[in-house]
């Protein structure tokens, strides 16, 4: 794993001939070193004339000679022909990750251990819960905690309020580390592709609430965890990771959380991570993750 300073230009555009060769020249016209490319081209979909072409490419930044704001400035006029939608981000830039959560801890602990340590190098400007429950640790962390609970009665001002302490402390994704409650439809549409959840199953399985209940009444041998982006269909959105333990006849629903509380940890890592290096690009309701 290479650790100088990288920009990272992820992109797609409808497939044609000619791609890779006019990107990599721009790139080689600039002197620029590639350190990884990753390549993907989507079959058309029915109804479709052409499929749709995914890169993601890792560029050393001490071998373009002028900043990252004239890079995508020169970049601009071939993403236009190609018909990209596209973006170059920098690796020494830490992505702002604001955290939601209820009452259950895990999925928090593990992120708030792995940011401490560093093997999740970014930013953490606050945490928001419906709950007063978790303050007194994230505060021990040093970071902000902010008290916005939720009801029948105060949902679309709540939502307002999480939407606008994500906006005041310049949030580039939001996390729902088991934030038990279901965002409104004008939160989701306001930030696509930037807000990520945990659901303890294996969409599309057994998608809302109590799904280890489910689970057990339907008598599964594997029960598992995905990490997906949020949209305002419930635990429907494009899916970036999932994973699976194998369960037995003798394994009660206690048994099963506690089970499932470690893939929950483990996926959402993995899919934050994925989606932090810009390792995810979305098409429709699918991804594409360069792993």
């Amino acid at each position: 794993m290479h650790r100088e300073r990288f920009f990272t230009l992820s992109a797609s555009c409808p497939d044609r001939v000619g791609i890779v060769a006019r990107v990599s020249g721009f790139i080689a016209e600039l002197k620029g070193w590639i350190l990884e490319t990753s390549l993907h081209a989507e079959l058309p979909r029915e109804g479709e004339e052409v499929g749709r072409y995914f890169m993601r490419i890792e560029i050393r930044a001490d071998s373009i000679p002028f900043h990252l704001s004239e890079l995508r400035e020169r970049f601009r006029p071939l993403a236009e022909e190609l018909e990209m939608e596209w973006k170059i981000t920098d690796s020494a830039v830490k992505k702002r990750v604001v955290m939601l959560v209820s009452k259950q801890e895990h999925c928090l602990y593990d992120l708030l251990a792995r940011w401490k340590s560093k093997e999740l190098d970014i930013e953490i400007p606050c945490v928001v819960s419906n709950h007063d429950t978790l303050r007194g640790f994230v505060e021990w962390h040093g970071i902000p905690f902010h008290h916005v609970p939720v009801g029948a009665e105060n949902k679309a001002a709540a939502y307002a309020e999480v939407e606008r302490i994500f906006e005041e402390v310049r949030g580039d994704t939001m996390v729902l580390a088991r934030y038990m409650q279901i965002l409104s439809p004008e939160l989701c549409a306001a930030y696509p592709g930037r807000i990520i959840n945990i659901h303890h199953s294996f969409l599309p399985s057994f998608v809302g609430a109590r799904p280890y209940h489910q689970a057990y009444t339907k008598g599964v041998k594997l029960i598992g965890a995905t990490c997906h982006y949020v949209t305002a269909d419930l635990d429907q959105g494009p899916i970036i990771e999932q994973d699976v333990i194998r369960i037995d006849h003798s394994d009660a629903v206690e048994d099963m959380v506690r089970y499932g509380k470690d893939i929950e940890k483990t996926v959402l890592a993995r899919g934050l991570r994925y989606h932090l290096e810009d390792r995810v690009l979305v098409h429709g309701n699918k991804t594409i993750v360069f792993r």
